[in-house]
């Protein structure tokens, strides 16, 4: 009896549900929206960057591409009830640079911390499986790396008086894939500071990336 009585309930709602008028079905389901909580979500990346430093200055001009880790968490939040857009920010862990020839005598390391605000659209494809292109910007500080010139045998810091000026920013682009709490995503930031301490020269980072990650 306690079992019948417990399932009660349920069956009644599947009667409601089952048996209905269709004006009746386009009322509950807008209601169903209008009190369904946003769908919000929060992750976890790490991957890597190829990156490059483009410059009109034949010094700091660095068409050889160098790998770096990409580490950081995330954050997500749905714009409108029963819209699939969503704004993602973060803060993430970048080690960009470039090597200015192919046998990388001389070579730059840049690492950052980034800030993106992006505008992510999921495309379910299933339950469990969904594509997720996204567009917006980054901004990045950067924290650390190094100058290494083989020829002249010295090294120096990359954001001192002779290197790159200290803070970055820029669009971003790509799309992620999610498969239940799995994600993957690849991606291009495109540099859009002039990075170069020099006023008359210009340099700007550019960089493709391929993160792994769960969200939650």
């Amino acid at each position: 009896m306690l079992a019948l009585l417990m399932a009660l309930p349920s069956m009644a709602q599947h009667y409601r549900y089952r048996y209905h008028h269709p004006a009746d079905a386009r009322y509950q389901t807008v209601a169903h929206n209008y009190h369904r909580p946003t769908d919000n979500y929060y992750g976890l990346r790490v991957g890597v960057g190829v990156s490059t430093v483009n410059s009109d200055d034949r010094y700091l001009d660095a068409s050889g591409t160098k790998t770096g880790l990409n580490l950081g968490l995330v954050a997500g939040f749905q714009m409108a009830r029963a819209t699939p857009v969503y704004l993602e920010t973060g803060l993430l862990y970048a080690g960009k640079g470039a090597k200015a020839d192919s046998n990388g005598s001389l070579s730059y390391s840049l690492d950052y911390l980034e800030v993106p605000l992006l505008m992510k659209y999921r495309l379910d494809l299933d339950r469990a499986t969904s594509l997720q292109p996204f567009i917006g910007v980054f901004g990045a500080v950067g924290v650390g790396g190094q100058v290494k010139d083989s020829y002249e045998r010295q090294a120096y810091s990359s954001f001192d008086d002779d290197g790159f000026q200290r803070f970055d920013g820029g669009l971003r682009l790509g799309c992620g894939f999610q498969y239940d709490h799995l994600y993957l995503e690849l991606g291009y930031d495109l540099g859009l500071a002039n990075i170069s301490q020099d006023s008359f020269n210009s340099a700007h980072t550019g960089s493709f990336f391929a993160n792994l990650g769960v969200n939650f």
